[in-house]
């Protein structure tokens, strides 16, 4: 019986050490298991990152125009089409762009995150000037960023107000009156910047013709670009919630607790990809404009000021509308008017140094028909947004107001199109 027991136990004791022996071997990963493992991981994160980026909107579908511009500008050179297929192309990038910046924004709050929006909304803006400017093509850089700020002010706010309005129609969105009355107040500056230099050009007051304008210009330019530098201090430092939502601490949303659906380096990665072939695609778009504007005999004033904005700005479309509809009715203010805030207190000077600094002619006189457009909007949207609500009908107005606007350009006949070319 004790042979029987000391048997067992030894038959016990060796099944253990047997045990102990192999089952860590079973679940010890192997250095071939953990790069295979990565490998998949990696594999797997980028194709989740294509397939959110990509393909979840079916405004993408626009995007192998972009390839097929470039190709027809290789084989048949038609400006026309060119021109045409690089708008279509853009459009879905610049919309993506700034889904990417919104998510980017999850990470570094709602304030920077409003500013990076309304950065990055304007860089397709901003990247057709810089082409246009080296390419001498100060004219269109000018009309397609007066198009920005009319785009943003009328068509872009007007359809945010109107879908809100549409979405919560038993009730008026309010938003934050302080804000709207800086952004309101800036623009008024950005007008008097604007307005002197073609003041003095069409009174012939120049005390040394020719060049006392563009010194004008250029001294202006860097005080609005230092006033801006103060504005974003006075943003980031002094009023830290001026993109949050109003009702936020009241009567938090539903869709409060959103999350980033990219990884901060995915967010980043594809900001950088969409930023160059925007830039691709930009420098074949600026140039067919001319070609495009005899091939459709359509204004080169309209081409600059209401075809290309529109383009440059789905990414503010999207966004603004988005957050009109969720009742963010002052996200959707900070994407819209500081996003003309930013084209004329920065985007507009910016490309007056770097003409400067090209040796190209870019000043503020935008000739008085455009100037006096951009004056009389600045003061309809002020009146709108004095009592800090909105609703479907003060969209309707300024969606009405853009396509007056729209109308007026496309009869305008620009006075400085015969006497400066903007052939290459």
């Amino acid at each position: 019986m004790g042979t029987l027991i000391r048997n067992g136990s030894a038959h016990f004791e060796d099944k253990n050490v047997y045990a102990s022996n192999v089952m860590p071997q079973k679940i010890r990963p192997t250095a071939e298991g953990l790069s295979s493992r990565s490998s998949m991981t990696w594999q797997s994160s980028v194709y989740r990152s294509i397939k959110i980026v990509i393909f979840s909107t079916k405004l993408n579908l626009l995007m192998p125009f972009g390839p097929l511009a470039i190709l027809v500008h290789a084989f048949s050179g038609h400006n026309g089409w060119v021109f045409f297929l690089c708008l279509l192309g853009i459009t879905p990038l610049a919309e993506r762009l700034g889904y990417a910046t919104e998510q980017l924004a999850f990470y570094t709050g709602p304030t920077i995150g409003g500013l990076l929006n309304a950065t990055f909304g304007n860089a397709t803006e901003l990247i057709i000037g810089i082409y246009a400017l080296r390419n001498g093509m100060t004219r269109v850089v000018q009309l397609s960023l007066l198009g920005s700020i009319l785009s943003n002010m009328l068509l872009v706010l007007g359809c945010a107000f109107f879908a809100g309005g549409l979405v919560f129609y038993r009730k008026e969105q309010v938003f934050d009156k302080a804000s709207a009355t800086v952004n309101s107040g800036l623009l008024l500056m950005a007008v008097m910047g604007l307005l002197f230099p073609a003041v003095l050009h069409f009174t012939h007051t120049e005390v040394h013709y020719g060049k006392s304008e563009l010194a004008l210009s250029r001294f202006s330019s860097c005080i609005m670009l230092v006033v801006y530098a103060a504005y974003l201090f006075f943003q980031l430092n002094t009023r830290k919630d001026s993109y949050v939502p109003l009702t936020e601490g009241v009567d938090p949303p539903e869709d409060d607790d959103e999350v980033p659906e990219i990884t901060k380096f995915e967010t980043i990665v594809w900001l950088s990809i969409m930023t160059a072939w925007i830039s691709i695609l930009s420098e074949y778009l600026v140039d067919a404009i001319e070609g495009a504007s005899l091939a459709w005999n359509i204004p080169i004033a309209f081409i600059g000021v209401i075809l290309l904005p529109i383009v440059g700005n789905a990414a503010e479309h999207a966004s603004a509308i988005m957050f009109a509809m969720k009742d963010k009715l002052d996200i959707s203010l900070g994407v819209a008017i500081g996003s003309s805030t930013q084209i004329s207190m920065f985007g507009i000077p910016f490309c007056v140094v770097v003409g400067w600094i090209m040796g190209e002619p870019m000043d503020l006189n935008f000739q008085l028909f455009e100037t006096a457009t951009l004056f009389i909007t600045v003061i309809v949207v002020a009146f709108f947004l004095q009592e800090g609500t909105s609703n479907y009908f003060k969209g309707l107005m300024l969606i009405l107001c853009y396509m007056i606007v729209a109308a007026s350009f496309f009869v305008h006949e620009d006075p400085s199109s015969e006497s400066q070319s903007l052939s290459l």
